[in-house]
């Protein structure tokens, strides 16, 4: 049995065939996903699972060099984007119109659908290398 935290094997599949500057998306619930990019659709009910939660669990698992955020969010809700930051203090933060950043969720190898209700809590997750 695994030994890190995620047992979602979906996601754990996804996140062990990144490559470096992949792109992983943590979604709410009402983020648009393309058709023909991966959905893994982890939403049961409103809040649940919460996107921080989700968010917390992938930081264990997927080395993060930058990541990116709808300067929407950083203006309605700064404090989501603190803590966004605190997970991955490394990582190098780019800030994008949510209409761009909804383009930019086409190219992603997945989109993992939280239940969160928080307007534009969503995140582009660039990946990196361990080494």
């Amino acid at each position: 049995m695994k030994k890190t935290p995620l047992l979602h094997p979906e996601l754990s599949r996804v996140i062990a065939r990144m490559g470096h500057t992949d792109k992983l998306v943590v979604a709410d619930a009402g983020l648009p996903i393309p058709p023909d990019v991966q959905r893994i659709d982890l939403a049961l009910t409103p809040g649940i699972p919460a996107f921080l939660d989700t968010l917390r669990v992938i930081a264990e698992e997927l080395e993060v060099a930058e990541f990116m955020v709808a300067e929407e969010l950083t203006e309605s809700n700064p404090a989501l984007v603190a803590a966004i930051q605190a997970l991955f203090p490394e990582a190098k933060m780019f800030v994008v119109r949510h209409a761009q950043f909804k383009v930019i969720v086409g190219s992603a190898r997945a989109v993992v659908r939280t239940g969160e209700t928080t307007p534009y809590a969503n995140v582009i997750l660039i990946s990196g290398v361990t080494f």
